[in-house]
């Protein structure tokens, strides 16, 4: 499949011009890429999980293509794939954590790409809880983290999406991880010897 930056440019802007189709046209163009985002999810969970990466990328399809957003580039599609499939996991955490509640100590490491598996629902819940509390705060902060670490992008497209220099993306990143790191372990378990 063609992956080229200035075809996927090219139907972006057609979906910004109204044109539903493009959108359509513009999945195949893009899929191995939101496909790898989702498995980054994934890696190390065991086989029977309840939730796939080919389910996520396709769940997350459905919700972009019922969205009405300006996409102003292609790192701007992925920022909002990245903040959807967010939304998709955050929303299995909880459906999981309600059918099994339990205990159990976790572990913060932001990084690493945040796994979802069903024995870590109350983490990601914390994560977007957190993130939501940073974004009333800073929001740029919050939608760098969202960025790097959900939707994969590097520090250039982030500075891309968000206008700023990438120095900025690294400087504002640092401060969301510490900010994030401090906010969870509030009503988490105290950190294990030796983590900083």
């Amino acid at each position: 499949m063609n992956t080229d930056p200035s075809a996927i440019t090219r139907l972006l802007a057609q979906c910004r011009e109204g044109d539903r189709g493009a959108l359509d046209a513009l999945i195949p163009h893009v899929y191995e890429q939101l496909h790898g985002m989702a498995e980054k999810c994934f890696r190390g969970e065991r086989e029977s999980h309840t939730l796939r990466a080919t389910a996520l990328v396709h769940e997350a399809y459905l919700r972009l293509a019922g969205s009405e957003v300006d996409w102003q580039s292609r790192a701007h599609f992925f920022a909002v794939a990245a903040r959807v499939m967010r939304r998709i996991l955050v929303d299995h955490a909880r459906s999981q954590q309600r059918q099994k509640r339990g205990g159990g100590a976790w572990k913060l490491s932001l990084d690493d790409t945040p796994t979802v598996g069903a024995e870590k629902p109350a983490m990601m819940v914390a994560l977007d809880d957190a993130l939501t509390a940073l974004a009333r705060m800073d929001g740029r902060k919050s939608e760098t983290l969202e960025m790097i670490y959900f939707g994969g992008l590097t520090y250039e497209e982030a500075a891309a999406v968000l206008g700023v220099s990438v120095p900025t993306v690294q400087r504002d990143l640092r401060m969301a991880k510490a900010w994030i790191y401090r906010e969870m372990q509030k009503d988490g378990p105290e950190p294990p010897a030796g983590d900083g």
